[in-house]
């Protein structure tokens, strides 16, 4: 077999997981052969010849091409070429790129790794587009000369093939019938890309369906995954929420969370659903980013996309952490949060919410109700709980949903900023969230599929030393409530979203178990107790909070 074909044996599946998909495939054998052109060049392999490369070590790409354009184009090109998000693209070739490099080392054996890869040039050239010439070292894919392709064997250098003499009739066929079957299987493959759409957890699908006369495009949109975190003071981490497509990457952030903030790593709630993307292209750069973002008290970082938002009290620290950012994720976009836009918040969240609503279709999932309504901004007045008017067309909604779907039970749950006392914000975030459910009783909503919690200031989602944070933190959630949970210790389902136009989070504690929350709703234990904060809690753990069935 060829180097590509090896790496599309060992290091695809690594990369891909379930995902069968022939595109992000063939992606990814086009990324081999530009990354073995790359690393055939002396210069370049030499930078990192004697690191330590870790096979999860998602950086290494961004070593590979220093240059952030160059990178950019690659992750574009091979999504245009293969129909990919470029999100995607570019999360697929930063995850392959350490593996490959290891694989690659490995069939070299003692042989330096340039000087391999330019003895086998012919086994992975003719995979190289034209493009790919701006990207790769000036005469790599002309230079050296095309060796023969390396064995099917384990063997650690190249294998030397040698030519059999001409002999009988059917030796002299057996070319022939290779390339016929090699067309056969080609066509076959081609068709199959054709007849089979991208999984669901592609970034971004559009599909035309025909409807009477014309054509109607229908996207199955899945949301890019994202983090958002917020410091205290003394480099503590305040807040962690992430909306991420599965486990894998969930754990690749809690590592890099956890490696940079130790156990207060624990603080961070992860929303896992094939909703959101499965990759994330700040991933390979966590490393780099959080001891960034820890070194800045009262900070905030939103990674969503290829898009890093931050803010500060300071507006000279703010200033710095961008710069800061931005050099060590060059190929990202790093901006400071702009002024707070209450009304555009508020409108933008509201057509959000509807939007949401719509593609919820007959029999939805609860846990995609409690998403769409909790995109909504419901903007109190300061110190009251009466529902302003704009919001209650979606809780009108939100009634002829739970109409349609008997068994669907929801918890609304009301926090706070933390610029009163405690005891106040408890009270005023509980008072909140049942001027929601009464109204929503009001039109017509069963009292008894509804549950309501106050959590004040003891659960925020960003920092409370600016007025974009304090806005954030200032929300109504809906949950999923399961009354089977509370009688063990996996809690609560539940998957809501951030109340706030960006919805970047949601509350599931016990991340480990792939999106479950911990019942008494406290982010800084890990106990699966009761419904109420221990702080509050005469009990102890022993009893249920009464006011969670009002």
């Amino acid at each position: 077999m060829d180097i590509i074909s090896h790496l599309t044996k060992t290091v695809s599946p690594a990369v891909l997981g379930d995902d069968h998909s022939p595109a992000k495939k063939n992606l990814l054998e086009q990324f081999y052969a530009i990354f073995a052109a790359s690393l055939a060049d002396k210069d370049t392999y030499g930078r990192f010849e004697n690191e330590n490369i870790a096979r999860d070590d998602q950086g290494f790409y961004d070593r590979v091409w220093t240059d952030g354009s160059n990178r950019d184009r690659i992750s574009r090109e091979l999504a245009g070429a293969h129909n990919v998000d470029a999100t995607a693209s570019r999360g697929l070739v930063a995850m392959s790129a350490p593996l490959a490099y290891h694989e690659i080392k490995s069939l070299a054996g003692t042989t330096p790794v340039p000087q391999f890869l330019n003895d086998n040039l012919a086994s992975y050239q003719h995979h190289i587009p034209a493009w790919a010439s701006a990207v790769i070292p000036a005469g790599m894919v002309a230079a050296g000369p095309a060796g023969e392709r390396i064995s099917d064997t384990t063997s650690m250098a190249p294998l030397q093939h040698e030519e059999e003499k001409s002999g009988s009739f059917m030796k002299a066929l057996l070319p022939i019938i290779g390339l016929i079957i090699l067309g056969a299987l080609a066509w076959a493959l081609l068709r199959g890309c054709q007849e089979n759409p991208e999984p669901v957890a592609t970034p971004v699908i559009t599909e035309q369906v025909a409807e009477g006369d014309g054509q109607m495009a229908v996207a199955a949109d899945v949301e890019p995954a994202s983090l958002r975190i917020a410091t205290g003071e003394a480099n503590t981490l305040y807040a962690c929420r992430m909306n991420v497509g599965d486990e894998a990457l969930q754990m690749t952030i809690m590592n890099a969370m956890s490696t940079t903030f130790g156990d207060e790593a624990n603080k961070c709630r992860a929303d896992i659903d094939d909703g959101f993307a499965t990759d994330m292209p700040a991933a390979a750069q966590l490393a780099s980013l959080l001891p960034i973002i820890k070194s800045v008290p009262n900070a905030s970082m939103i990674i969503k996309g290829d898009e890093i938002v931050v803010n500060a009290s300071d507006a000279n620290v703010l200033d710095k952490l961008v710069a800061d950012l931005q050099a060590a994720a060059p190929a990202m976009m790093v901006k400071a949060e702009g002024p707070l836009d209450l009304q555009g918040e508020i409108d933008n969240s509201l057509v959000a919410a509807d939007a949401a609503i719509n593609k919820l279709g007959e029999n939805p999932d609860p846990h995609d109700v409690a998403r769409a309504l909790s995109l909504q901004v419901v903007n109190f007045e300061v110190d009251e709980a009466v529902i302003p008017d704009v919001n209650k067309a979606v809780l009108d909604r939100a009634v002829e949903i739970m109409e349609q779907v008997p068994d669907m039970k929801l918890m609304i749950i009301g926090h706070t900023d933390k610029t009163a006392t405690a005891e106040y914000n408890m009270k005023l975030s509980q008072e909140r969230a049942q001027s929601m459910k009464d109204y929503m009783v009001s039109q017509g909503a069963d009292p008894s599929k509804l549950m309501t919690k106050g959590m004040g200031e003891t659960d925020p989602i960003a920092d409370n030393s600016t007025e974009q944070g304090r806005f954030r933190n200032r929300r109504i959630e809906f949950t999923v409530y399961d009354e089977s949970a509370l009688n063990n210790d996996t809690g609560i389902s539940n998957n809501a979203m951030d109340a706030g136009s960006n919805p970047l989070d949601s509350n599931t504690a016990n991340t480990a178990t792939g999106g479950v929350l911990d019942p008494d709703l406290n982010p800084l234990d890990s106990n699966n107790d009761d419904l109420l904060p221990d702080s509050d809690d005469p009990s102890r753990g022993t009893a249920l909070d009464p006011q969670a069935n009002n």
